[in-house]
């Protein structure tokens, strides 16, 4: 536990920080109340102090703490401005008029502190080294999202949105955890290391196989991919387009990174062999279906938010070819593996889905946030810094050279090569044409057609624009710290494995070639 510890100072700091904005966001003083979300940043940025200070964790990924504990406190923070103002407006407004203030009619605290829990699960997700660690951290993710959703706006539509989300999401999770004791029962362990080791001596059997595939499709609900898409348009339209930007990157990156442990355990290896012929199966037929249905059903839409939920329908089955290449052969670059072109992608899809979501938050009229194709339009002339910021996201998103969007796409073709399926980078090319389509809509609405006066003006929380002008930014300032950030996600997707030498008094070697994994150390004994 005191070794687990020094993995767990940046949750231990948002957890922190956590009770203090429960208590900041109920309090008398309205000052204080207005400090709420300054207190959060803080918290965060110590996060990320500690996050990038973390040591290397055990297990099948020991890189992977620092990267993904540093991106979750990184997107955090971004997503922070964009929350401004969606609770308690009205009850905010009242009081600056000099009604008392009611604690009880408030939600405030508790809408920061459930954002604040929901990036601590994804913390935990990546430090994650048993079965029941993982089921915690991915519903500890996901749990606060629910009621985020549901109390985003004063309209009945997300009071639905909301109960479409929880009843799934107690789907997905049901699903996902019946894998988990498959698993279990397929190895007598929780561990997710012993498990690998089970694996790799003795092979998955039927109960295994069965149990990470139905793990596998429990998990397709995190990252809103096929079969388990259905919610997303409905919860993205329902929701406040701050609580749709988040949930389009934190759920989705505590689910891949939930993916990367479940799949690893089962097959992946330092030769490069891949996952078992079942499990790529399944995965495959998942991001084929994923990519194209999103994709299609994006091009019928009228409504941005509905749009922007199919898209990250269509993005979850991108990132899926990169989790069926693997981490290719041990040492293995970048552009040869598939997990390190996953985690890139994270970063990027987060930051520039961020900017779409920030625009529509962005212009309001009479409290309803721009959602239609209409509201967005000539929006270069009339707002310029949100415009531009739509285009510049939308063009990155769709992989447009030479942007942020476009070096992580070439990540995850260039994987897929290098792994062999050619024929799903075939799909994926053919996807990210179609995908043009849509993207290409909302460049032109904003940028080559007249203005139309809808009534909708830019919003009186200036860090809702803030967040726009920042995702804008990152799509191209990121694009100058690339070769970092791609070491970066290169040394995170670097997989555990040990000497290449076998001493004469070790056990003897499996002859079916298999690397045997130390439960305790994480090191493989060839």
């Amino acid at each position: 536990m005191i070794e687990k510890l020094a993995l767990v100072w940046p949750e231990i700091i948002l957890f922190a920080t956590t009770c203090v904005v429960m208590l900041t966001g109920q309090w008398p003083s309205a000052w204080l109340r207005r400090m709420t979300p300054w207190f959060a940043a803080i918290g965060l940025i110590g996060s990320i102090g500690a996050a990038m200070a973390s040591p290397p964790a055990g297990g099948l990924f020991p890189g992977l703490v620092p990267y993904a504990k540093s991106l979750a406190a990184i997107m955090g923070l971004m997503l922070l401005p964009l929350m401004a103002g969606t609770v308690d407006r009205d009850l905010e407004a009242a009081s600056a008029k000099g009604a008392r203030f009611e604690p009880i009619r408030s939600n405030g605290g508790e809408f920061y502190a459930f954002f604040l829990f929901s990036i601590t699960g994804l913390m935990l997700v990546a430090s994650a080294d048993s079965l029941i660690w993982l089921f915690l951290a991915l519903e500890l993710t996901s749990l606060p999202t629910y009621i985020m959703v549901t109390i985003s706006t004063r309209t009945t539509r997300s009071q639905e949105a909301g109960v479409k989300y929880f009843f799934l999401g107690a789907l997905g999770a049901a699903i996902f955890l019946y894998g988990f004791a498959l698993i279990y029962g397929a190895t007598g362990t929780t561990s997710i290391p012993a498990i690998a080791a089970h694996f790799a001596e003795s092979g998955l059997g039927p109960i295994g196989t069965l149990g990470v595939m139905i793990a596998l499709i429990g998990m397709s609900f995190k990252i809103a991919a096929v079969p388990m898409h259905y919610y997303t348009p409905d919860v993205y339209q329902g929701a406040a387009s701050s609580v749709s930007a988040m949930l389009a990157f934190v759920p989705k990156a505590a689910g891949f990174l939930a993916i990367f442990l479940i799949a690893g355990a089962a097959g992946w290896g330092p030769d490069g062999a891949g996952l078992p012929m079942p499990i790529e199966a399944l995965l495959w037929v998942m991001a084929a279906l994923t990519m194209t249905v999103g994709n299609v059903l994006a091009l019928l839409q009228t409504s941005v938010k509905r749009m922007m939920a199919y898209s990250s329908i269509a993005h979850s089955g991108y990132m899926l070819v990169g989790v069926i290449a693997g981490p290719g052969a041990e040492g293995a670059s970048f552009w040869r593996n598939g997990l390190a072109a996953v985690l890139f992608y994270l970063l990027c899809y987060g930051v520039m889905n961020l900017g779409v979501f920030a625009v529509l938050a962005s212009l309001e009229r009479k409290g309803e946030e721009a959602d239609e194709i209409d509201d967005i339009r000539g929006l270069v002339r009339t707002h310029p810094p949100l415009g531009w910021s739509l285009v510049i996201c939308s063009l990155s998103l769709l992989g447009f050279p030479p942007l942020l969007g476009f070096i992580g796409k070439v990540g995850l073709f260039t994987s897929g090569v290098a792994s062999g399926n050619i024929a799903l980078v075939i799909i994926l090319g053919l996807n990210s044409a179609i995908a043009a389509l849509y993207y290409l809509r909302l460049v032109a609405a904003a940028y080559l057609e007249p203005a139309s006066d809808t009534g909708f003006r830019p919003s009186p929380y200036a860090g809702r624009q803030l967040a726009a002008i920042l995702s804008a930014g990152g799509v191209l300032t990121l694009l100058l710290m690339g070769n970092r950030l791609i070491e970066a996600a290169d040394g995170a997707a670097q997989m555990q494995v040990g000497p290449a030498v076998h001493h004469a008094d070790d056990h003897a070697a499996d002859p079916a070639g298999h690397h045997a994994i130390d439960p305790a150390a994480g090191h493989a004994d060839h």
